[in-house]
C-alpha cells in the first residue's frame, strides 16, 4: 500500500497529525508512506534514509522512520505570489511527482480547501477527509467523506486515518529527528543546567499570554535557581526580546530553526507557552509542560502524551476568531500560577 498523508502546516498541526501516522508506521512497516507539507516544516519529519534514493527506500527496515518522502507545498509562497509562472511551474510539478508515485490512498489530514486541492491532484484511487473539515468547501472534493467524533485532534486524526486504510489505529510515540549539528548546537547553547525554555508567541493575538508576565515568570524562577531560555524566530524576535527584558536578567532570547528548536526542547526541565507549536514540540518529545490556553480548548488542542499542567481560566469561551487582543481570560491567568505549576514540573 502506498499512502499520501496531506498536512501542510503549522507546527503544531503537523505535530497533532505524527501520533496516527506512527502508530501506521508500526503497524504496516513494508508501507510507502508520503508526507505533503511545507519545506519549513519538514525538518519535523523523521525520513528513512536517503529520500532521493528509491532502492534504498523500498529496502529499508528503518523502525524509527514516520515517512518515506516528503513533498514540498510551498503554499505560503504561493499565497504571496498566485498568477505568477514560477508558482504555476511548481503547482505543476507537484502535481506530476505525486500523480507519479500512485498513490493507493491519500488522505487530508487538515481539512482546508488547499490541503484538499493538493490531496486531489495526486490521483489517489481513495482520496479521503473529515465529512465536517475546518473549511466546509475541503469535503466536495473528498472521494470518501468520514465522520470523526473523538474530542482531541491526535485522536481524531487517528481516527480518520484509521478509517481511510480500514485499520483501527491508536495514537503511538513519535520520534523526532536528531541532527548532530543541531545537537551540538543546543549543548553550546545550554550546557549542562536546568533551564527552562519558554514559548510567548502564538497563531494569533487572542491566544497569546503578554510577554510581560513571560518575564516575570522568568525573573521568579530564576531567583529559584532556574535560568531560562526564550525561543524565538525572526519573526517572533520582538516578542522574544520584550520576555527577556521583563525577566530582570535572568532570561536570554535564543533564535533557532526547527532543527534547533528538537534540540533545545529536548533539553529543558520544563517548558512553559501557551497552545503553540514549540509546546507541542516539548509534548511530543515528553518533557514536562505548562500550558496557558485562552480562546482555544484543551481538551481538543491541548498538550498530549506527556506530564502537563494546563491553566485556563473558566471564563474563557472556545473561539477561533483570530483578533488581535489577548482573550480576558486569559489576562485572569496571574504570574504566581504560572510560577508554582512551573515548581511543581520542576519536581
Amino acid at each position: 500500500m502506498r499512502v499520501l498523508i496531506v498536512r501542510i502546516g503549522a507546527m503544531g498541526d503537523v505535530l497533532h497529525a505524527m501520533p496516527a501516522v506512527a502508530a501506521l508506521r508500526e503497524m504496516h512497516p513494508e508501507w510507502f508512506i508520503g508526507w505533503a507539507i511545507e519545506p519549513r516544516w519538514s525538518d519535523l519529519l523523521q525520513i528513512a534514509g536517503d529520500p532521493n534514493d528509491l532502492q534504498q527506500i523500498e529496502g529499508r527496515h528503518d523502525a524509527h522512520a514516520l515517512v518515506d518522502r516528503w513533498y514540498s507545498v510551498a503554499a505560503g509562497a504561493w499565497k504571496r505570489r498566485p498568477i505568477s509562472l514560477k508558482t504555476r511551474s511548481e503547482v505543476h510539478v507537484l502535481r506530476d511527482v505525486l500523480r507519479g508515485e500512485r498513490f493507493d490512498v491519500c488522505v487530508d489530514m487538515q481539512g482546508a480547501l488547499k490541503s484538499a486541492v493538493v490531496g486531489r491532484m495526486a490521483g489517489a484511487a481513495v482520496f479521503a477527509g473529515a465529512a465536517n473539515p475546518r473549511e466546509r468547501m475541503a469535503r466536495w472534493l473528498y472521494g470518501q467523506k468520514l465522520d470523526v467524533v473523538s474530542t482531541h485532534v491526535v485522536e481524531q486524526g487517528c481516527e480518520l486515518l484509521g478509517a481511510a486504510v480500514c485499520e483501527k489505529l491508536q495514537p503511538a510515540r513519535v520520534t523526532l529527528p536528531m541532527d548532530e549539528m543541531d545537537e551540538r548546537w543546543a549543548s553550546a547553547e545550554v550546557g549542562d543546567k536546568r533551564f527552562c525554555l519558554i514559548s510567548a508567541g502564538g497563531g494569533w493575538g487572542a491566544k497569546i499570554w503578554p510577554a510581560e508576565r513571560f518575564g516575570r515568570v522568568a525573573a521568579e524562577l530564576g531567583r529559584a535557581g532556574v535560568r531560562s531560555v526564550v525561543n524565538s524566530s525572526p519573526a517572533g524576535l520582538h516578542e522574544a526580546e520584550r520576555v527577556v527584558e521583563a525577566s530582570e536578567g535572568f532570561a536570554r532570547a535564543v533564535p533557532c530553526s526547527v532543527g534547533q528548536l528538537i534540540a533545545l526542547a529536548r533539553r529543558a526541565a520544563v517548558v512553559v507557552g501557551g497552545d503553540t507549536g514549540p509546546l507541542h514540540l516539548a509534548a511530543a518529545l515528553e518533557r514536562p509542560v505548562v500550558a496557558i490556553f485562552g480562546p482555544t480548548d484543551p481538551a481538543r488542542n491541548g498538550p498530549y502524551g506527556t506530564r502537563s499542567r494546563v491553566l485556563r481560566d473558566a471564563s474563557s469561551a472556545t473561539s477561533h476568531k483570530r483578533v488581535g487582543e489577548v482573550e480576558e481570560g486569559m489576562l485572569r491567568i496571574g504570574v504566581d500560577e504560572v510560577v508554582a505549576a512551573a515548581m511543581e514540573m520542576l519536581g
